[in-house]
């Protein structure tokens, strides 16, 4: 029988975490590491048999990888606080772990929650690697989207997760807006350039295809159509914002009147706040 450990970060989430935690309450270890929460998350995380530590935020991956490294045993598993294992994943977790497993991680599909319902089981989910070996893995130092990476092989699960993580139109479009702004910096350094008339006038609407189409996410009526189009606007920031850093570094304050407020693009808070 393997041992398995169960990793989360936490910042505010107590709308969430009691799912997350009673869904992996059966786990030999879990290890919640959270970032000066000021709602009831710490108080949930208490009533469960939780290592429960605080440290700042060092960004999306590293504070993943600070939680993997408090944990004791060789397979963990990363949760999200807004992510629920389905009762049928939990059974074919522990099922696996009877024994030795064959690979060194296993990738899960992930069922979203769109807006007012869940998306259908029926559309093309994505599958995340969430369960693995630490000696094997590590999480990636991405500043968004931050995932585990493993050395070694790999398999699929049957069963699903759920993520909590956009419960509104309001929530999706905050995380897009904050997300595009926190790969800016990681396409810089990587020497990324925008060709407008491909990256924002074409992929936009190929995103949008890529997800109502492709993904099939036309299943799930209006919800599907608005997770579609928001995928398209995110594609489209992504690369808005590069581009608006490239024309900053080049021209500065010179296209504006003389005078005018510097530019710090992505820094900025709208007027009023």
């Amino acid at each position: 029988m393997q041992k398995l450990s169960v990793f989360i970060t936490t910042l505010n989430n107590e709308l969430t975490l009691q799912a997350c935690l009673e869904s992996v309450k059966w786990a030999d270890e879990i290890v919640v590491l959270d970032s000066f929460s000021s709602d009831r998350t710490l108080e949930i995380a208490r009533t469960y048999d939780c290592t429960l530590a605080q440290h700042e935020f060092l960004g999306y991956g590293p504070q993943k990888q600070k939680a993997m490294e408090m944990t004791s045993h060789d397979w963990v598993l990363l949760l999200d606080a807004d992510e629920q294992l389905s009762v049928e994943l939990q059974a074919e977790i522990q099922q696996l772990l009877a024994d030795e497993p064959g690979v060194d991680g296993f990738e899960i599909p992930r069922q979203e929650q769109l807006f007012w319902k869940m998306c259908s089981p029926r559309v093309r989910l994505n599958h995340y690697l969430r369960l693995f070996r630490k000696s094997r893995g590590h999480v990636s130092d991405m500043p968004v989207h931050a995932a585990p990476k493993v050395q070694g092989r790999t398999a699929r699960l049957k069963n699903v997760f759920y993520h909590f993580g956009e419960r509104s139109i309001h929530i999706k479009v905050d995380k897009i807006n904050g997300y595009s702004t926190g790969l800016v910096e990681d396409k810089v350094d990587k020497g990324k350039k925008v060709y407008p008339w491909i990256r924002l006038i074409f992929y936009p609407p190929f995103v949008f295809l890529r997800s109502y189409l492709f993904k099939r996410n036309f299943i799930n009526g209006w919800a599907g159509f608005i997770t579609s189009v928001t995928m398209a606007f995110y594609a489209f920031l992504k690369y808005a914002k590069l581009y608006e850093h490239h024309q900053v570094a080049k021209y500065g304050n010179s296209l504006l009147p003389p005078g005018a407020p510097p530019l710090r693009p992505g820094n900025e808070k709208a007027p009023g706040s």
